[in-house]
């Protein structure tokens, strides 16, 4: 309990730190105010580029559009709708990259014949594979998950197949001379002793799963969700960047919250344990 009101505190410090920090920089190199003229005219700092803190969240309370809802509440629910995406994705990634582990772990050879693909897979941008796959499936929350899911298997493949061959020679052994079966050996001692391993592959896919799901609502056409406000937002930046901010601090929040929700689950699940250190 006292190890996770530090982390708030420590959180909520931080933040207030990048605020000020925000805002020192645009009263060094801003566009100014009545009364101060900044010492330095920095481009990156002006009111377009970098509105002040205070009007980025009076953005939220403000309406999204004319006579619309406010603009918090607007970003409330883009923000349920690319959670539920992005939680679809994380599930069928880290299916994906845990059954992937396991093969792997099991068969040499198929590791040493795929494990290059699985790492060339990351390589090509998934601005240029989300078109691709919205077309193959159509636009909608299937697409989207599928995109989001193509960012997470990976670290849970990776992480998998280290935890997976992290046991105890001496439990292994033990193991084999009881003439136990796979699927015991692997329910009992290579997924506990991987379960570190693997709690810290699925905090990296849960923030992943998010960016995936943000970029896959853009080229289905989707707008219900947090892509499209940032899309729309970003159509008419010049007007009113404090609206693009707010969403991009939304969709942060999102990640968060999802890191923080897998750490929760790490916490119950592995008490006791010591966690694998995150590298």
């Amino acid at each position: 309990m006292f190890r996770g009101a530090r982390s708030v505190v420590t959180f909520v410090v931080v933040v207030i730190a990048l605020a000020a920090g925000w805002e020192l920089v645009k009263l060094l190199g801003g566009d100014g105010f009545p009364g101060w003229t900044p010492p330095f005219q920095w481009q990156i700092a002006s009111d377009l580029n970098m509105p002040h803190v205070w009007d980025i969240a009076a953005a939220f309370v403000e309406p999204a559009q004319r006579n619309g809802p406010p603009l918090g509440f607007v970003l409330a629910n883009a923000a349920v709708f690319t959670f539920r995406e992005a939680f679809g994705g994380f599930v069928f990634g880290a299916g994906l990259g845990l059954a992937l582990a396991i093969v792997f772990v099991h068969s040499p050879l198929l590791e040493r014949a795929l494990v290059p693909y699985v790492v060339a897979s990351q390589t090509v941008p998934i601005i240029a594979i989300a078109p691709m796959v919205v077309i193959w499936l159509q636009a909608g929350w299937l697409s989207v998950a599928v995109i989001s899911a193509y960012l997470t298997f990976f670290p849970v493949t990776i992480a998998g197949v280290r935890g997976l061959r992290s046991p105890d020679p001496r439990a292994m052994e033990l193991m084999r001379s009881y003439a136990a079966p796979t699927r015991d050996v692997l329910l009992k001692v290579r997924l506990p002793a991987a379960a570190p391993y693997l709690f810290a592959a699925f905090k990296i896919a849960a923030t992943a799963s998010v960016v995936g799901a943000i970029i896959g609502e853009l080229p289905s056409g989707i707008r219900e969700g947090l892509g499209g406000a940032i899309l729309n937002f970003n159509q008419f930046y010049v007007s009113g960047p404090p609206k693009l901010w707010a969403a991009i601090i939304v969709a942060a929040l999102v990640g968060i919250s999802f890191f923080a929700a897998v750490r929760v689950a790490e916490v119950v699940m592995l008490r006791g344990r010591v966690a694998v250190a995150e590298s």
